[in-house]
């Protein structure tokens, strides 16, 4: 029997989201500019979101089913402000909208902040 593969999150805003929907896939600026689209494991997706988008109340959590994707994931460091040795995953190639099984609000706190997720 093979491992599945881990939930992979998506932090976008609702209009990206809409957009992808309509087109069929995301495709972010990053991956243009860097080469990929930023993924995390959802316990990890809170340092992102606090680093990039503090205190923003349009943003949504697309859940990925890693086995649905079409370009390769590849688990690499994130910026040195991140835990020591934690790898984030990111996808060389658009995100198919297709791969996408579940969509969440992603809210802040009062304050700005937002809070890890639990393992799934």
């Amino acid at each position: 029997m093979h491992p599945s593969p881990p939930v992979l999150v998506h932090l976008c805003s609702a209009d990206e989201w809409r957009y992808a929907q309509a087109s069929g896939e995301h495709r972010p600026s990053s991956l243009d500019a860097a080469g990929f689209v930023h993924l995390s494991a959802p316990e990890q997706v809170h340092l992102p979101a606090n680093r990039l988008y503090a205190g923003r109340t349009d943003l949504v959590l697309l859940y990925i089913d890693a086995a649905a994707l079409t370009a390769p994931v590849r688990w690499e460091p994130g910026v040195p402000s991140d835990p020591e040795a934690m790898l984030f995953p990111h996808l060389y190639g658009p995100l198919p909208a297709e791969a996408v099984t579940a969509v969440n609000a992603y809210l802040p706190a009062s304050d700005g902040t937002f809070s890890p997720l639990a393992a799934t």
